[in-house]
């Protein structure tokens, strides 16, 4: 008889909510079982903390913490992915179109253009990027067509040309080409939101800004970063606390603009008893450093990488973004 019970409770045990057809009875459960994974989530992390305390009093190493699983750290093996060791890409670098720059040998010039029809808000964007990307200068792009643009832009020793393309009203894509040589990167543009959109924003000033990139690990990604950081001076000036990020997650570059801001804070003193110290010395005066946004704030995802400046008939393209390369959430190109 007690098997018995013992089963039937079992059973009860590993009903799941599915399985129960009332909405009202299922939420029930539905609370309980998660209710008892976050005790039971509770108490692991309850007894990992006293192991390490433990440790720590015994002067030993601590266990070792577990690592989440996240689509990034079980990404797909990728043979491009960039080593400290690879020879090859450090003579690569010496050899390719935007060495010459990064050694300060040049010195960027960007010249920032729109496609033929162009709306309100992109006008707007470029302001704001005249004001992100030192020594650019906007020119209306007319009826002109793109090929004789790049060869204005070589005549007048231009080392980039950005053309921000705009639909339905909106900026939705980016083309940067490299002069005299190439490349051109198309780059689809979204989540686009201007400095007067974003709340307790700052006004940047006209120094040269410090340049973050950040997890660009392939070949491909490689080449990108140095396509990006041929926009700026290779001489940031640090005294104007500027801080331009490009972002590389998951393929999608996120961009922001911030500056540094040194505020000096009151601490209140307290005494052992943890009551509040009275006299000269019950507030210290402390720096605290914080980030301000400075925008526009967008989103960039590469759709092509052509060989030379750009040619939409005969050009010879490095790489192409095709839809049968998305059926893997955990294959990255960048």
């Amino acid at each position: 008889m007690k098997g018995e019970g013992e089963e039937k409770e079992k059973e009860k045990k590993e009903i799941l909510p599915s399985m129960i057809k009332n909405k009202e009875k299922r939420s029930v459960v539905h609370a309980k079982i998660k209710l008892q994974k976050k005790l039971e989530k509770r108490k692991r992390a309850k007894a990992r903390d006293a192991a390490e305390k433990r440790a720590l009093e015994l002067g030993e190493e601590p266990p070792p913490r577990s690592i989440p699983r996240t689509i990034e750290n079980t990404r797909e093996v990728d043979e491009t992915v960039c080593k400290p060791d690879d020879e090859e890409l450090f003579a690569g670098n010496d050899a390719d179109e935007f060495g010459e720059i990064l050694k300060r040998d040049r010195i960027p010039k960007v010249l920032i253009t729109t496609c033929r029809y162009h709306s309100s808000r992109g006008p707007a964007f470029i302001s704001e990027l005249l004001s992100v990307i030192p020594n650019a200068h906007f020119y209306k792009r007319g009826t002109y067509d793109l090929k004789k643009i790049v060869e204005y832009a070589n005549k007048k020793d231009f080392s980039s040309i950005i053309v921000v393309h705009t639909n339905r009203r909106e900026p939705d894509a980016l083309l940067i080409i490299g002069l005299p040589e190439g490349p051109t990167a198309h780059f689809k543009l979204s989540n686009l939101v201007l400095r007067k959109d974003i709340k307790n924003h700052g006004n940047p000033t006209t120094h040269k800004p410090e340049l973050v990139l950040n997890n660009f690990t392939t070949r491909l990604g490689h080449r990108m970063g140095r396509l990006i950081q041929s926009l700026f001076p290779q001489d940031p000036n640090f005294r104007g606390r500027r801080v331009v990020t490009f972002h590389n997650q998951r393929d999608f570059i996120f961009f922001r603009h911030h500056r540094y801001i040194f505020e000096s804070k009151e601490s209140k003193q307290t005494d052992s008893k943890g009551k509040e110290a009275k006299g000269e010395k019950a507030s210290q005066e402390r720096m605290v450093a914080r980030l301000q946004e400075c925008g526009p704030r967008f989103t960039l995802k590469l759709i092509s990488l052509q060989h030379g400046t750009f040619d939409s008939k005969g050009g010879e393209f490095e790489w192409v973004h095709k839809p049968e390369m998305d059926t893997s959430r955990r294959r990255f190109f960048l």
